[in-house]
């Protein structure tokens, strides 16, 4: 599979998976659904690695490699971005969340000495400029409180913890370890961390037996864990995720498209000039390098 199809399914999958997201949210609290979420991705991957006899076998270093993977990719990542939504409105977050882009590219040269490009800079700043033109009207709208600089923190730590979670991915790819039988054990890992906190925080493992729960927590855990996860993963070994961090980027404007379209939000301005920003940036971003 080529990189724009990993891209693709990458982007457009994260980009719907806001709406999922706003339906897991009420009834079952953030933590017990994201442990939900990942302990039953674990079983589809698992599943799935003995249909095609992948091999699950593997030394304590590398497990090592995928509990802290889980806690970064698949816990501390959710818990910091669904409780960050208590505090602020999804355009702060998604803005805040953006900025991994930024990490992923100052990590990757801290980390792997990864050269980054003038055309890279040029992408991600014009991405991150259209990420704000795009959610310019609802910025205009917010109070600078107690509440408001807390949960902009908490977005930033998953932030943070997402792109030190890319890193751990990158190395654990240049150590030859292969993406489906580490993201089946790291979101195993992940939904016992998960599950664990909740645990510790006293709250009730409780379901919500509706439809738009269940629905909404199959395609997370299917297509937003596994399918999504796999894609984004793989590309990230491919072109370093100070290229493939990008889609952080990319999804929010998938999110207000599909708001466009089946939410009745009205097409502005705004929001043709910020998502034209974002699209330039990401033929900069993705453009190969000489």
């Amino acid at each position: 599979m080529n990189n724009w199809i990993l891209y693709t399914i990458t982007v457009l999958i994260w980009g719907s998976t806001w709406l999922a997201i706003e339906y897991q949210l009420g009834v079952v609290k953030p933590e017990v659904s994201i442990a939900y979420r990942y302990a039953a991705a674990a079983v589809v991957l698992f599943a799935w690695c003995r249909f095609r006899s992948l091999s699950l076998r593997f030394g304590v270093k590398d497990h090592v490699y995928f509990v802290l993977l889980g806690l970064l990719l698949f816990c501390l990542n959710y818990i910091f971005a669904y409780r960050a939504q208590v505090y602020i409105t999804s355009a702060l977050a998604a803005i805040a969340f953006s900025t991994m882009l930024w990490m992923n590219i100052i990590l990757s040269r801290i980390i792997f000495g990864t050269r980054v490009t003038l055309h890279v800079l040029a992408g991600a700043l014009l991405g991150i400029v259209g990420i704000v033109v795009l959610f310019a009207p609802q910025i205009e709208s917010i109070a600078v409180t107690d509440s408001m600089f807390f949960g902009s923190v908490l977005a930033l730590g998953g932030a943070l913890t997402a792109s030190f979670g890319n890193m751990l991915s990158q190395s654990a790819q240049k150590r030859q370890l292969p993406v489906v039988q580490t993201n089946t054990w790291g979101m195993f890992y992940g939904a016992i961390l998960t599950g664990t906190v909740a645990l510790a925080s006293g709250h009730a493992f409780n379901f919500d037996a509706t439809f738009t729960y269940i629905s909404s927590l199959a395609y997370l855990a299917i297509f937003g864990s596994v399918f999504a996860f796999g894609a984004y993963l793989t590309l990230l070994g491919r072109i370093g995720a100070h290229k493939a961090g990008y889609v952080t980027v990319m999804f929010p404007v998938v999110a207000v498209i599909l708001s466009v379209a089946f939410e009745g939000m009205q097409l502005t301005g705004t929001i043709v000039t910020g998502t034209a920003l974002v699209l330039l940036g990401n033929l900069l971003i993705l453009k190969k390098d000489a």
